[in-house]
């Protein structure tokens, strides 16, 4: 190994700041927390959502690269979908950039499929360690939620093949110098199916002291929210994976018990018709003033943060969660949780201490949602005790500090293994 090396390049499949998400807020916090250790991480990324091929983005180097969806058939509106989510993308101009990329200490791959393939080759080729980051929606992804993301591809002829084959796409996992997985339930189906043990649970983390200040009765005020009125808030892509629209059906009865309650909506639409559905809801419910959705929400956006310290619960009831790195973000300020009992979510949330949790599959989901949120509504004493203790754990066990400590522990391990390979 080239101990010189102080290059580090992260891969995802994109990188935007108008379409931000868990993903891309733990590959930034970790790149940040690399060079305050002395390393130069970079990204490097598709053009997909993306206007300009360079910029920086929170002290960190993005670069973009040109790209296609290899197959036959494909309009605009599938192009827009895949761009959203879970797009297979081909990007060989990437490909090139990995390899002239200089002295690289490590290749960190965020996707897999083909441009994980391309790292993977690379790395192989210039005999370097190369992790990869499972960010959920591998082993651990509902089938319905499969079939939404193959949805733009149906019936699609595929001519990217060769390359998958040329750049080892189905090997990319078990050819990785280390495997780390965000959530515990992707980490112990990995290991179920994965021939090594080159695999580690690594959770998200969080900037406690961001997230510390933030001025809720600013957001109120802007928004036209009494000082004293309910407000359950859910921050995350629109998108039926995240369910909101069970938050929806249960804000509907909570009405009944809280006339001057609130539900905030924030996040990019990933799902156009899914955002339709939930607007019709509003609409159909008469909800239009006690409702609203705010898609346009930068995440380096002040409001993000006021819109925390506005609420009095968050609410996550997603249909499947590799971690909920939202959830630490809300307990950094203090406030409690409801979140469904699935993926990572059930080894984040402690019932009953720093948060309540739902089941999205059962009938009745509305309605205990519904009583969850009542319950906090009615108990200003177990909102903020249940607060508190988030905003406990947030700070002894999730501090990005923390976690970069563990990933430089990880990446050695892969230098290792790379050193044994080679």
């Amino acid at each position: 190994m080239n101990s010189a090396a102080k290059k580090i390049i992260h891969v995802p499949r994109r990188f935007v700041a108008e379409e931000w998400g868990g993903t891309e807020t733990v590959i930034l916090e970790i790149s940040r927390q690399q060079q305050r250790a002395g390393w130069q991480p970079e990204i490097f990324t598709s053009m997909a959502l993306a206007k300009q091929r360079e910029e920086t983005i929170g002290g960190v180097p993005v670069k973009r690269f040109p790209y296609c969806y290899p197959f036959f058939g494909l309009n605009a509106t599938d192009k827009a979908a895949l761009d959203k989510k879970g797009g297979n993308l081909l990007s060989l101009s990437l490909f090139n950039a990995l390899c002239r990329a200089g002295s690289v200490r490590l290749f960190h791959a965020h996707a897999l499929k083909r441009l994980g393939g391309e790292v993977r080759t690379v790395a192989r080729w210039l005999k370097k360690p190369f992790v990869v980051s499972l960010h959920g929606g591998v082993f651990d992804v509902p089938t319905a939620e499969l079939g939404t993301m193959l949805k733009p591809i149906e019936n699609k002829t595929e001519w990217g093949k060769p390359f998958g084959a040329l750049f080892g796409s189905r090997r990319v996992l078990e050819d990785a110098d280390f495997v780390i997985c965000v959530g515990q339930s992707e980490m112990e189906k990995a290991r179920q199916q994965l021939t090594h043990d080159r695999i580690a649970y690594l959770p998200n983390g969080v900037d406690c002291a961001k997230f510390a200040g933030g001025d809720g009765a600013a957001f109120r005020a802007k928004h036209g929210i009494p000082a004293g009125a309910f407000l359950a808030l859910n921050i995350s892509r629109i998108d039926a994976q995240k369910n909101q629209l069970l938050a929806l059906a249960a804000f509907a009865q909570l009405c009944a018990h809280q006339p001057q309650a609130f539900l905030f909506l924030i996040g990019p639409e990933t799902q156009p018709d899914y955002a339709k559905k939930l607007r019709d809801f509003i609409s159909a419910n008469q909800l239009g003033n006690r409702v609203k959705i705010l898609p346009g929400v930068r995440n380096d956006n002040p409001e993000l943060i006021q819109a925390f310290h506005a609420c009095d619960v968050f609410v996550l009831p997603s249909m499947h969660e590799p971690f909920g790195i939202v959830v630490l973000e809300a307990w950094s300020c203090g406030k409690p949780v409801i979140v469904s009992r699935v993926g990572g979510l059930q080894a984040l949330v402690r019932e009953g201490e720093t948060g309540f949790f739902i089941d999205p599959n059962t009938s009745n989901a509305p309605m205990d949602l519904a009583m969850k949120l009542n319950r906090f509504a009615a108990e200003p004493e177990l909102k903020s005790q249940v607060g508190a203790n988030g905003l406990r754990e947030a700070r002894l066990k999730y501090d990005w500090a923390q976690i970069g400590q563990q990933l430089e522990v990880l990446y050695r391990r892969a230098e290792e293994n790379c050193a044994h390979r080679s």
